[in-house]
């Protein structure tokens, strides 16, 4: 009979270092298989097969691989629907537990349970732990019980907790337990383009980032013609760095990036509590808005020609990088559902396509709170003008002459809107549908 196995469930989380679940796997009593699934459900609704996302998540399997190899073991990599591979995965070993880490989108949470279910059903023990967020799902709620759905009592809650309970930033190390691997010869792992991706020829930022540009980070965030900002989104969403690590550095160094770190863990609580996020607007009013979705003026902010050097400007680099500046997200999805009036759904999807950092709940988030439609949203009579945006943010032209070379030219357009007029149109169409 076949030796008992732990089976660990990389999902969200690949890193070997400070990885809660997978600390715990490996102080189980049985050797450890460390496991990626390349879910077919996911991958099939992609429609870029050179998506840098997964490009990206396959660069660090390989990185992974590596060095499980020089610890004398392997990483299982299988490529298909999740529950079919659990199927293969318990003929294959003598699965004794498995172990994963939290995830909290909906479909993440139903494909969780239907493994559960399944793997239970065989008597094979399934545990799950927090690990992408210091604070999940009700460690934060109000005095009453009920879930924050605005963020700056949630801040204050969350740092409170934080102080009261350090072991939340504490580490999870596994130099200790790297004997319990189970030993074996390297697996092949599946190329790009035997799980039907190509290369996309991207370039991706660095896990290190020096302290200086956390320190200046309140003073650096808003301009998007220089490095002042970490570039970690990329590596929060697919866990390539510790959240713990993160919010030890933001105490030390800088509140303001903290506070960033916070906003992270809030939308994921108000997509956990307000699963309607997902397809409606947190505030029901706004469901009737009467969006104008005008396609070809969304053909225009998608390509980057509006005539509004800002907006164009980060969708430009958007389309090109998978990055858009901060401060360009709230000026392009400001400019997208108040200046065009265009439903915040189709630049959310737009986003999801394009951006690196793709996190569900914070896309919907921000666009939502951009919108003026969400939980903790920006008044809907808070219409940023791009123009000065620019004159406040880029007065050098540093970002735009590096997005627009074309800017300044006859070949540039003229405005696809003027910016009063646009202004007026969005009070009044938001203030009908607050009746």
């Amino acid at each position: 009979m076949k030796s008992p196995v732990t089976l660990f469930w990389f999902r969200r989380d690949l890193r070997l270092h400070d990885n809660a679940g997978f600390n715990f796997a490996l102080r189980s009593e049985n050797p450890v298989v460390p496991l990626f699934i390349f879910d077919t459900e996911i991958l099939q609704a992609l429609k870029d097969k050179r998506d840098k996302r997964v490009e990206f998540i396959h660069k660090t399997l390989v990185e992974m691989q590596k060095k499980l190899h020089d610890w004398g073991s392997f990483l299982l990599v299988k490529h298909g629907v999740p529950i079919d591979v659990w199927h293969q995965l318990v003929a294959e070993y003598n699965i004794a537990k498995v172990y994963t880490n939290n995830d909290y989108e909906s479909y993440a949470m139903s494909r969780d349970e239907e493994v559960r279910r399944f793997l239970e059903s065989r008597n094979i023990e399934f545990h799950s732990f927090c690990d992408q967020v210091i604070s999940e799902k009700n460690d934060v709620l109000k005095p009453n019980g009920e879930p924050y759905t605005v963020f700056t009592p949630y801040k204050n809650a969350w740092k409170k907790k934080l102080v009261s309970t350090q072991a939340h930033t504490a580490a999870y190390p596994i130099k200790t337990f790297r004997t319990n691997f189970y030993k074996g010869s390297p697996l092949p792992m599946p190329t790009l383009k035997e799980i039907n991706f190509e290369p996309s020829g991207a370039s991706f930022p660095d896990t290190n980032v020096d302290d200086n540009t956390i320190v200046d980070y309140h003073r650096q965030r808003d301009i998007p013609g220089i490095q002042g900002t970490t570039r970690l989104g990329v590596h929060l969403r697919f866990g390539t760095v510790s959240v713990r690590d993160l919010v030890k550095r933001a105490i030390h160094l800088n509140e303001t990036w903290l506070d960033e770190l916070i906003w992270r863990e809030f939308f994921k609580m108000i997509l956990y509590f307000f699963p309607h996020v997902e397809n409606r607007s947190f505030r029901a009013k706004y469901d009737n808005l009467a969006w104008r979705n005008k396609k070809e003026e969304f053909d225009r902010w998608r390509v980057g020609t509006t005539g509004y050097p800002m907006v164009d400007a980060g969708m430009r680099e958007l389309n090109e990088t998978g990055f858009m500046h901060n401060r360009l997200r709230m000026i392009t999805a400001g400019f997208l559902t108040k200046h065009l009036l265009i439903d915040w759904r189709w630049g959310e999807r737009y986003f999801a396509e394009k951006l690196l950092d793709y996190d569900l709940s914070a896309n919907n988030g921000n666009w939502q709170w951009a919108a003026g439609t969400g939980c903790d949203a920006a008044p809907y009579f808070r219409i940023f003008n791009p123009t000065t945006q620019m004159q406040k943010f880029d007065p050098d032209l540093n970002y735009i002459k590096k997005w627009l070379p074309e800017f300044g030219t006859s070949k540039y357009p003229e405005p696809i809107v003027e910016h009063k007029f646009a202004r007026g149109r969005a009070i009044e169409t938001f203030a009908a549908a607050r009746e």
